[in-house]
């Protein structure tokens, strides 16, 4: 029996089959946007293990932070998760939006991974 997909399933399949064809063996930088909280991974879908990760939850940067959920905390997360990967031996990503637009936190999180080293 086929199961419907609701909208956003669709959205985030859709996103997914584009970066696919594009990544050229490159890993991706997943993001995902809670309402409290911003978290960044960067994952090897040829091996099907994360590399690095990064969020808001994490010691390092929750003492730091107003909130998790500002565009001040999704840059700092944006940071540390392009030093994590670089610490792993990764320059170059490809970035995976999900279901979110490229608006606001999820931006700022990309620009901020832009400046700390990584390249897409």
């Amino acid at each position: 029996m086929s199961k419907k997909l609701s909208q956003t399933e669709r959205r985030v399949g859709r996103v997914r089959r584009a970066l696919r064809r594009a990544a050229d063996g490159r890993p991706r930088l997943s993001v995902h946007r809670s309402a409290k909280n911003i978290y960044a991974q960067v994952i090897d879908d040829g091996k099907g293990a994360t590399l690095a990760a990064a969020s808001s939850l994490d010691k390092d940067l929750r003492g730091s932070l107003k909130s998790g959920s500002d565009v001040a905390a999704a840059a700092a997360v944006g940071k540390l998760v392009a030093e994590r990967a670089t610490k792993a031996g990764v320059s170059e990503v490809i970035f995976d939006r999900g279901r979110f637009m490229y608006h606001g936190r999820v931006k700022a999180l990309a620009d901020a991974a832009r400046e700390g080293g990584l390249s897409f």
